[in-house]
């Protein structure tokens, strides 16, 4: 292996390098049994930003309008407790927050049924916090997602 091919190998992620080795990861979501493109495949991540944004810019409107009367710093307070229960409620309950039904996404058990109100309490209060769903498998699924054994699929 010459400098240039080590230097992209390192660049294109350690993936990429195994799969140049010959390692097989399938696409996303093959080991759930999901489709690969279309309907019930995995959510995208940059859809899945742009829900997250979206709801999160939805808190912060309804946190400013009602609890932090034009207190912007207590406004983002209140926007969390606001996300929490947005994401409680609608994710319990019909399967998607505003900005997830924007953008054509769902969340659901990982063998395809609707993620029962304690496993989306689960997965909201650990959304909340933040750093588990920074960490993701090869599946593109944080670990507020696995440990609620939910995937986000599109729609």
């Amino acid at each position: 292996m010459d400098n240039r091919q080590a230097i992209g190998s390192w660049l294109s992620g350690p993936r990429a390098a195994a799969e140049e080795m010959g390692a097989d990861f399938g696409y996303r979501g093959e080991r759930l049994g999901l489709p690969e493109e279309g309907p019930g495949s995995v959510a995208p991540l940059g859809r899945r930003f742009g829900a997250i944004f979206v709801d999160w810019a939805l808190c912060m409107l309804i946190a400013y309008g009602l609890f932090a009367r034009g207190d912007q710093q207590a406004a983002g307070n209140w926007a969390l407790g606001v996300f929490l229960l947005l994401s409680l409620l609608t994710v319990g309950t019909v399967g998607f927050t505003p900005g997830k039904r924007l953008f054509g996404l769902r969340v659901i058990g990982v063998t395809g049924e609707r993620l029962s109100f304690p496993r989306a309490a689960l997965r909201s209060a650990l959304l909340v916090l933040v750093l588990p769903a920074l960490i993701w498998d090869r599946d593109s699924r944080g670990l507020h997602d696995r440990f609620s054994g939910a995937v986000q699929v599109r729609m």
